[in-house]
Formats: structure tokens, C-alpha cells, sequence
């Protein structure tokens, strides 16, 4: 966490998150840090469909044709957290921690994670974590922050 800290400080980068599955673990995560103001502007905890198009905008008709666990979801979401907030990267989760709510195409572990910086496409990414509830989350809070450290690297 520390380098993706010192990646967003170095480049005047303030962070929003939109999170599901992890419930505000990335939002921790980063505010544990001293000096997390400088890099966090705000997140968003949008467990349930009504939350996620309230406070972020995601559509309805994306919710019904993909489902809440979703690259669309997920994209929907970094847009709407970026459209809220005045951070300039967002990253979002959304996926099946467990024990229960998989099915034969989105078994728990499948997880959603979209990163995205202001102006620019969002990139998703499909995960499927294996162990149990907290293993998961975990293993979504360690990716996201591989995704949106690539991502920083990235943009010019």
C-alpha cells in the first residue's frame, strides 16, 4: 500500500474508491496511512443494486443485462465515483466473497476490479480468488492495488 501512497503523492494524484464486495477495506487500507489526505478523496461503500445506482449512477439496464458482478458494473462504477467525487484515479470492486451467492458462471472468488484515471478509458479486470470470505476480500483489496499502481505507472 505504502508504494501506491508514495506513486499517487508523487504525482498529485487523489484517489476515490467505489467499493461492493470489500466493503470499504481499500478505503481503510489507504487512510491507515499518515498523511492519507494528500492522497484520498473519498470512497463510496455501494454494497447492494439501489446504492450503486444512487450514489454512483450505474444504470439499471447494465445491472439487468450483467449483473451486479460485472466489467460493465465494475466500469459503471469508477465513472460514477470519478463523476462524484474530485479525485483523478477511482478503483472499484465488485464480486462474490461467499460462502454463499455463486453460481455455475460466477462461483465465489469471481471478482470484478475497474481502475480508472479521470479522462481516460477504464480498465477491468476479472479475478477468481480462491479460500474463504476473508481470504478473498484480501486477495481483491492486494489486486486492486496492483491494478491502479500499473495503471498510475501507465498514463502519461
Amino acid at each position: 500500500m505504502q508504494a501506491l501512497f508514495d506513486l499517487l503523492d508523487k504525482n498529485n494524484m487523489r484517489l476515490v474508491t467505489a467499493e461492493s464486495c470489500t466493503g470499504g477495506m481499500i478505503a481503510a487500507a489507504v487512510t491507515a496511512l499518515p498523511g492519507s489526505s494528500r492522497v484520498f478523496e473519498r470512497g463510496f461503500v455501494t454494497y447492494g443494486n439501489e446504492a450503486k445506482g444512487e450514489m454512483l449512477g450505474v444504470s439499471i439496464e447494465t445491472l439487468r443485462e450483467f449483473g451486479a458482478v460485472s466489467a460493465p458494473t465494475a466500469e459503471e462504477m469508477t465513472r460514477g465515483a470519478l463523476n462524484r467525487s474530485r479525485a483523478h484515479v477511482a478503483v472499484a470492486t465488485t464480486g462474490i466473497a461467499g460462502p454463499d451467492g455463486g453460481t455455475p458462471e460466477k462461483p465465489v472468488g469471481t471478482v470484478f476490479i475497474a481502475v480508472e484515471v479521470k479522462g481516460h478509458p477504464a480498465r477491468s479486470y476479472e479475478h477468481h480468488f480462491t479460500g474463504d470470505r476473508a481470504a478473498v476480500r484480501q486477495q481483491t483489496v492486494d489486486a486492486a492495488v496492483k491494478h491502479l499502481t500499473t495503471l498510475i505507472k501507465e498514463t502519461p
